[in-house]
């Protein structure tokens, strides 16, 4: 690993709990308040198969996660595990796919999706002008808070993990008994493709592990804390995942269907009335504006270890004198994050953010296998993933098969995306040596 450490001057603030609730954060995003309908569509009650599917291979990844990461007191996260295991171009690729295709991109979604909810209570926002003004509220507001400590945005990522964690698991808790057994029994025999294309688009519930981990350089005893932090951090969100799967179904049964757009509200609707719309609706909105403001306490990380490392401007490293948080970056990234909200959609973008997702996590699961060859020390100095290459060849072969789902035009799309980076690096790199 890259041996800069506390060379980043920035401070170590996050614990194994700060860990585990930013993961969850993350990862409990917009798409588990509509997926579950989703996948009973091709599935039924037997989409639980799919929950599993994904719950082994993302515990398989978090394991490569964990060893990497114990191992590196730097920030990137996985930037920085595979510019370290592959060098300055597979760094490049990682960095760009993962903040610009799986982040910038998916948090424009994700702000639009926000105003979406809320203009229901405020119809101010179906102005251009105030939605507008509403993203400049919001992206302005977390990059400020962000900019300030990088306290401030773990209390704010702890806050909404317990504001949208709360009213779920109580949605869960009070919905069991609402279940009517007849809804679990399995109607619909599933094979192995539906239940590998109902896999690769619930999938996308269980991406964002990778980010908290973007702020190494600010994880305390990394050793410990990114083990215990990704294992309580995944196994809360896959415990709570099927909970709310298995709730939803055994609810709604093959009404289910009638309700794509907003299953868990249908359900919250039956369990708690009335007020039980209006419960789901703010649980969705804080889960939105969680998921945002834990991108923007950890994605400009990446670009800041990035332009550390020389791939990006210099000007994205600078360090603030007085706060000591990576100001340039977390202002860059939000500003991006605004431009995209602003101008909206990219439906075809957000596939091409999954995929990027999936290529990352492919890389990382190679770079695991490189950085334990290359590896001098001792066990006793970072985590290691029992069973030795098992586990990450096995993570590995079950993304390919993921990423085999994708249709032909979301595959161009993509090499369009590596291409386009590829000649940028190649470019940047010739400038360099020019200069």
């Amino acid at each position: 690993m890259n041996p800069i450490s506390e060379k980043e001057n920035l401070n170590r603030e996050i614990g194994v709990r700060s860990l585990s609730l930013a993961i969850i954060n993350i990862t409990i995003g917009t798409g588990i308040f509509v997926i579950p309908a989703l996948i009973a569509e091709s599935l039924g009650a037997a989409a639980i198969l799919a929950y599993l599917v994904c719950g082994f291979l993302i515990f398989l990844i978090a394991l490569c996660f964990a060893e990497v990461g114990s191992k590196t007191s730097v920030s990137g996260g996985l930037y920085e595990y595979i510019e370290s295991a592959f060098g300055p171009y597979a760094g490049f690729m990682s960095s760009n796919l993962y903040w610009l295709g799986a982040s910038v991109i998916s948090d424009g979604a994700v702000a639009n999706a926000l105003v979406d909810t809320l203009k229901s209570f405020f119809p101010l926002l179906t102005n251009e002008i105030y939605r507008v003004l509403f993203f400049i509220l919001i992206f302005g507001g977390l990059a400020l808070l962000n900019i300030r400590n990088v306290k401030n945005g773990v209390r704010f990522v702890e806050f909404t993990a317990f504001g949208k964690l709360l009213p779920l698991v109580l949605l869960v808790l009070v919905g069991s008994y609402f279940v009517s057994p007849q809804n679990l029994n399995w109607t619909i025999e599933p094979t192995v493709s539906s239940i590998g294309s109902a896999s690769l688009l619930l999938f996308f519930a269980f991406m964002g592990l990778e980010t908290p981990l973007c702020n190494g350089g600010e994880i305390k005893n990394p050793k410990k804390t990114v083990p215990l932090g990704l294992f309580f951090g995944i196994s809360g969100v896959l415990i709570l995942y099927i909970g709310i799967q298995v709730v939803t179904q055994g609810v709604l049964g093959e009404t289910i269907a009638e309700h794509k757009d907003a299953p868990l509200a249908a359900v919250s609707a039956i369990v708690f009335g009335k007020i039980g719309v209006t419960l789901i609706v703010i649980t969705t909105a804080i889960s939105m504006l969680g998921c945002l403001g834990g991108e923007l306490l950890s994605v400009p990380r990446v670009l800041f270890a990035s332009a550390r490392d020389g791939l990006f401007p210099k000007f994205l490293a600078q360090i603030h004198p007085r706060f000591l948080t990576p100001h340039t970056a977390i202002l860059f990234y939000a500003s991006f994050g605004l431009l995209f909200s602003i101008f909206g959609g990219f439906k075809q973008l957000a596939i091409l953010a999954s995929a990027s997702s999936l290529i990352n996590y492919l890389a990382v699961m190679l770079a695991t296998l490189k950085l334990r060859k290359n590896d001098t020390s001792t066990s006793e100095n970072s985590f290691r993933v029992p069973g030795g290459i098992l586990v990450p060849i096995l993570a590995a072969i079950a993304i390919v098969w993921l990423l085999s789902n994708l249709t032909k035009e979301e595959l161009i799309s993509f090499i369009v995306f590596i291409s386009i980076f590829s000649i940028l690096f190649l470019f940047l790199k010739k400038l360099k040596k020019i200069s």
